[in-house]
């Protein structure tokens, strides 16, 4: 039987956590593909995300973020040292390379901020669902049970 690997999916996507485990666990997809850079997808509560990347080496002027039509974009920019002359590496072994990361977000998914700090970028994000679409309860009217219980408070009385 083909398997489809849906990893990328998963992945890329934030506030589609329950059509994405739900592909996932009828797939039987387990497994997670490196990439540069590293990266946590975290749900803080039910309305509230936060992306966590590992851009050791970037300061905050060499990482841009974008959001547009629902797609959130993080780049780093980084400058080749060696290229300017500047260091001769003996070992290079962390990776400064540029990147480009996309994360494609559900519906009313909102970028509400981003903090560098310790070499992780975090990038946080909330959903905000319009009234219209949130769930509300309808009461339920009865008016003859309403007028009955007035004709009994009153015959007690």
């Amino acid at each position: 039987m083909t398997r489809f690997d849906l990893t990328p999916l998963y992945r890329s996507t934030v506030g589609f956590d329950r059509f994405a485990s739900l592909l996932d666990s009828i797939a039987g997809l387990d497994g997670d593909t490196p990439s540069y850079p590293p990266y946590n997808i975290e749900r803080l509560d039910e309305n509230a995300y936060r992306i966590t990347m590992a851009v050791a080496g970037f300061s905050k002027d060499e990482l841009k973020i974008d959001v547009k039509e629902g797609v959130l974009t993080v780049r780093g920019t980084k400058s080749d040292d060696k290229a300017n002359g500047k260091t001769e590496y003996l070992h290079r072994g962390i990776a400064t390379r540029s990147f480009e990361r996309r994360f494609q977000l559900a519906d009313y998914v909102e970028v509400t901020g981003a903090e560098l700090k310790d070499g992780l970028l975090h990038v946080m994000l909330k959903r905000e669902l319009p009234e219209q679409m949130r769930p509300r309860t309808i009461e339920i009217n009865a008016p003859g049970a309403t007028k009955e219980i007035e004709a009994e408070v009153s015959a007690s009385s």
